[in-house]
């Protein structure tokens, strides 16, 4: 029985994470993959990339940073790709494959992986070209196995999207119908195909060329639980979790929220431009104005939704990869489009501590969304 993996995206992230992890559990015995990597863009800016994946000697991802207070930095060749291959030079070869061999579907296509062009709307997809979008791709290759007599499949998204196996499977279905598509097919996607949700985490800071990439220590792929999905393999960093949520408000309300903080006093102080976020937290004063935000408002907040130890843990999970020696994020950076930040990161993290039915004091927190939709200054934070 095949375990090949089918992925789609080439980026470094999935270097340093899932292909790793596949690695990893190849190396401890597990049977799975290998992993086929395929370029959905058609870019000839990564050709040279798609070329690189499939070496006998692998490629290098170097791990650097703390852990549990220690710096540590270990090299790892990773082999459990087996080869790359370009959607739009090599369709033939994919439907092939994606129709006989693939186990398990893995992808990563950025913000707007789903979005869907008017090239691929309509009764004209299934006619033999090949789709310009990823979900496009996706729906066409699974018609294909359907019409084949493919067997069962797991998909696995980890783009940064909110239910994101569920979007993904809708986008699908809706690319179907709109090319009608037998009914058959949506049958066979309901009984045999599982799209999870997921949530996966991961500094990723540099790439190798023309393959490779450095990362942080810290790494997560949470997985949540659905009818007929069995994980594809073992690993200490995939935890299979029957709800998602407290993983996502863990990573958006201390991690992301804490990035605003910084980013906001960033701003406001006029800092210096090329400044990261470790340098940024080398500021006694200021690391102490994030861990009070963090103690008296943020745990609290968790703490009405019964996540107070949990919160607790992984504040200091946060400060730990807050200070990295080897990760140079700049604050720049973050600040980029920082109204919606602070709206999605502290705004919203306001609104589910009240849904709790708790009205938190919150006076810092509370004081920066005000200054950023009214515009006046505070003492914790400005409009941007």
């Amino acid at each position: 029985m095949s375990t090949r993996i089918i992925q789609f995206g080439t980026s470094r992230f999935l270097q340093a994470h899932v292909d790793l992890f596949v690695h990893e559990a190849r190396e401890a015995g597990q049977a799975i993959g290998p992993i086929t990597v395929v370029q959905v863009s058609g870019s000839t800016e990564r050709a040279g990339r798609v070329a690189a994946f499939g070496q006998p000697h692998g490629y290098p991802v170097i791990i650097r940073g703390l852990d549990a207070g220690r710096k540590i930095e270990r090299r790892i060749s990773v082999t459990s790709v087996d080869g790359g291959l370009s959607a739009q030079a090599d369709w033939e070869r994919l439907k092939d494959l994606f129709a006989a061999d693939a186990a398990f579907v893995v992808s990563n296509t950025g913000d707007r992986g789903y979005d869907v062009p008017a090239a691929d709307r309509g009764a004209t997809l299934f006619s033999g070209g090949v789709p310009v979008s990823f979900v496009g791709k996706l729906a066409t290759l699974l018609h294909h196995r359907w019409l084949s007599d493919g067997g069962p499949l797991t998909v696995l998204p980890c783009e940064l999207l909110n239910r994101n196996g569920d979007m993904l499977r809708d986008a699908v279905f809706s690319l179907a119908a709109e090319a009608g598509a037998d009914d058959g097919f949506r049958n066979y996607v309901e009984a045999h195909v599982v799209f999870a949700n997921t949530l996966v985490d991961r500094i990723v800071s540099e790439a190798i060329e023309p393959v490779g990439a450095v990362a942080e220590p810290y790494a997560l792929w949470a997985i949540e639980a659905r009818p007929g999905l069995s994980l594809p393999f073992r690993h200490p960093s995939v935890v299979l979790t029957d709800d998602l949520e407290p993983f996502e408000r863990l990573k958006l309300h201390i991690l992301n929220l804490g990035h605003t903080y910084l980013a906001d006093i960033w701003l406001r102080e006029g800092r210096a431009q090329d400044e990261t976020v470790r340098a940024i937290l080398q500021d006694s004063g200021l690391r102490e104005r994030l861990l009070a935000v963090y103690r008296q408002e943020v745990v609290p907040g968790f703490a009405a939704h019964g996540m107070a130890d949990a919160a607790s843990a992984y504040v200091d999970v946060t400060l730990e990869r807050f200070d990295n020696p080897f990760l140079d994020h700049r604050v720049a950076d973050i600040a980029q489009n920082h109204g919606v930040k602070i709206e999605r990161r502290i705004a919203a993290f306001l609104a589910w501590v009240e849904r709790a039915g708790t009205r938190p004091t919150a006076p810092i927190l509370r004081s920066l969304v005000a200054a950023s939709g009214n515009g006046t200054m505070t003492t914790e934070g400005s409009k941007t």
